[in-house]
């Protein structure tokens, strides 16, 4: 069971990193206030063994009470003496770049009042988290920070340099239905020998292995399979650093029912055992 409770200034990111978490397969909840921590681990503790909480991260800020915020240090060692990896990562900026960063984006500070500008709002905010800032295991100064180095930050600090595995969705189709409109890439093997010209193998589809014999025979098919690979192999992880998590690819072939059908199975068997997440869908197949 793992806990990751995150906090920091606001407009520093909190945001980006939560939904960073939430990318990398954590159950997120945003703006807990401290004493409903305290009723949140002991709720995992009970649950240590539920896949959907195994990784928890609980957003904090400095709306909750401030008598609240010095509990941190007690909830932290509760959670860690309950069997919890517990770890508290902590955004920060410096205060010239939080007031330009407000002043473009023309959101309201959650600690100005009629009486209390922006520059007053954020010491006051520097202050109340600064029992959270003390005890944090990672802190990430966000000044200088766009928004993809940020992303690759908090993922460093969790999971090393290496970039989560995207999940990869193929699906096979038919160019006389039209084409799938959500997709990211479409590729056209209707330049391959045809099935269906074979009188045994018209009824049957691309999940066949008579099928997928007939066109293993041809280097053709063979070669256009190892290309599409190729070029997958290199570019998946260029996206997978840019933060993708999701690809979808689309197959076609004239009816969607041998050579589409047969070349997504191909490339799922192969990413599959690459490590990614595979998921095959075939349209035009009942």
């Amino acid at each position: 069971m793992k806990l990751v409770i995150l906090s920091g200034l606001s407009g520093s990111g909190k945001s980006v990193a939560l939904h960073t978490l939430e990318d990398l397969g954590f159950y997120c909840i945003d703006n807990l206030p401290i004493f409903l921590l305290k009723e949140l681990i002991r709720g995992l503790a009970r649950k240590l063994d539920d896949p959907a909480l195994s990784s928890t991260a609980v957003g904090i800020d400095a709306r909750t009470n401030p008598d609240d915020l010095r509990q941190l240090p007690e909830l932290v060692q509760e959670a860690q003496a309950s069997s919890i990896a517990c770890q508290v990562l902590f955004l920060e900026t410096d205060t010239e770049t939080l007031i330009r960063r407000f002043s473009e984006t023309r959101r309201k500070h959650p600690l100005t009042r009629g009486d209390r500008p922006l520059r007053e709002a954020i010491t006051l905010e520097q202050k109340l988290l600064e029992p959270i800032r003390r005890h944090a295991d990672e802190l990430i100064d966000t000044t200088e920070t766009n928004v993809h180095e940020l992303r690759d930050r908090v993922r460093g600090w969790l999971v090393g340099n290496a970039s989560p595995k995207a999940s990869v969705l193929l699906k096979s189709f038919g160019f006389k239905h039209g084409v799938p409109a959500d997709v990211d890439f479409v590729f056209d093997v209707r330049c391959l020998p045809n099935p269906h010209w074979q009188p045994e193998l018209r009824m049957l589809s691309g999940l066949d292995p008579q099928v997928a014999h007939f066109l293993e025979s041809s280097p053709e098919v063979i070669r256009m399979r190892d290309d599409i690979i190729a070029f997958f192999e290199h570019w998946i992880p260029q996206f997978e650093t840019d933060g993708r998590s999701y690809l979808t690819i689309a197959i076609g072939c004239t009816g969607g029912q041998h050579r589409s059908v047969y070349m997504t199975e191909a490339l799922g068997r192969h990413f599959e055992a690459l490590g990614h997440k595979v998921m095959v869908r075939h349209r035009e197949l009942s």
